[in-house]
């Protein structure tokens, strides 16, 4: 795992199968769902993007390129939003959001990385940090919706 002050990192046994959650990571319209509107594939060198309210110069486009995916245990995407003629929230944010499954006690064990602010996204890292664990706790309710 990355250095704490440079990433944010949450975990939680959520009471679904691993294929289950699975399917909320990787299948754009429930990813929309509980995250953001997108053009995500999961596949290998797909580049995508996230939409988001737009602040000062910066659209509010996320792009973003998948990494690596290995069904139905991990996903890793590049983060890339924000301008560097920004500061604070919306300011340049060059990073790696990994989600690692694996199962556990009748459920899956979800774990989320979010790696990579620098000392320009300390107003991101704050206000992302508390985003990140509401949206683990939004998947968890969709797929108590869904089953």
């Amino acid at each position: 795992m990355t250095d704490v002050k440079s990433a944010i990192i949450v975990e939680q046994h959520l009471p679904y199968p691993l294929e289950a959650v699975w399917r909320m990571l990787s299948e754009p319209v429930l990813l929309a769902n509980w995250l953001m509107p997108t053009d995500f594939k999961p596949v290998l060198g797909h580049r995508f993007t996230f939409m988001t309210k737009p602040v000062g110069d910066w659209d509010g486009t996320i792009r973003c390129e998948v990494l690596e995916i290995v069904p139905p245990r991990r996903l890793r995407y590049s983060w890339i939003g924000g301008l560097a003629s920004n500061a604070g929230y919306g300011s340049r944010l060059d990073s790696i959001v990994t989600w690692s499954l694996s199962p556990q006690d009748g459920g899956t064990l979800l774990q989320m990385e979010h790696a990579g602010f620098g000392p320009d996204n300390a107003v991101a890292f704050n206000a992302m940090k508390s985003g990140w664990r509401q949206i683990v706790t939004r998947i968890e309710t969709l797929l108590g919706e869904s089953v």
